[in-house]
């Protein structure tokens, strides 16, 4: 009978020590799970006046009231999938909690809004760079048919080469133009009329 020999530097106390750290690890990984599933929920990011702003359209949308019954929420558009991504998402947005604290009234709607686009233009930019992953987790190219005849083929073949958000935005929160075509001033004046203020009011506003 062949007996099998540790080395001799695995001692009791080092194996005590990797079988705390291997319970610990699991308990660790478990806990970033619970913490991403937690905070990526719709009622723990609406914590904040702030985002209670950006979810009321939101509970107007399809991605909210949707035809199948299934509802995206905040984490599943926002938050990368997979563990240590998510986690990962999660500590960058802390910046939002610093502007939130330290930066303009956020939860004042006119200066919510009047901040709305460098929000919007911000996050497309983050779904483009991940090729819009949290999109395709629940849609499928191959699997979009719509009512219009020709709607899988623009998926599948004039849109081959483009993610979900160069064509897909203002599906959900308040409406931005593109980036490439948005005027500020106008966006003020439009703030302006839709809160009642007086002309000029929305440029003092973001001066502060």
């Amino acid at each position: 009978m062949i007996k099998f020999k540790l080395p001799l530097f695995i001692t009791r106390h080092v194996l005590f020590a990797l079988l705390i750290g291997g319970l610990a690890g699991i308990g660790f990984v478990l806990f970033l799970i619970e913490f991403d599933h937690y905070t990526s929920t719709e009622e723990f990011c609406t914590t904040c006046h702030s985002m209670e702003i950006v979810a009321e359209p939101y509970r107007q949308s399809a991605h909210y009231r949707p035809s199948s019954g299934v509802r995206a929420s905040c984490g599943d558009c926002h938050v990368s999938e997979g563990v240590f991504a998510a986690t990962w998402d999660h500590f960058i947005g802390g910046k939002d909690v610093i502007n939130q604290i330290f930066g303009p009234d956020y939860d004042d709607p006119v200066v919510n809004a009047l901040h709305a686009p460098e929000a919007a233009f911000a996050a497309r930019k983050w779904f483009k760079k991940r090729d819009s992953a949290t999109c395709k987790r629940c849609h499928v190219k191959q699997a979009i048919f719509g009512t219009r005849p020709d709607t899988n083929l623009i998926h599948t073949e004039d849109a081959k080469d483009k993610t979900c958000i160069e064509c897909h935005y203002n599906l959900v929160h308040r409406r931005v133009p593109d980036e490439r075509v948005f005027k500020r001033d106008a966006w003020n004046r439009m703030i302006e009329a839709e809160f009642g203020l007086q002309a000029g009011e929305a440029d003092r506003i973001l001066a502060e």
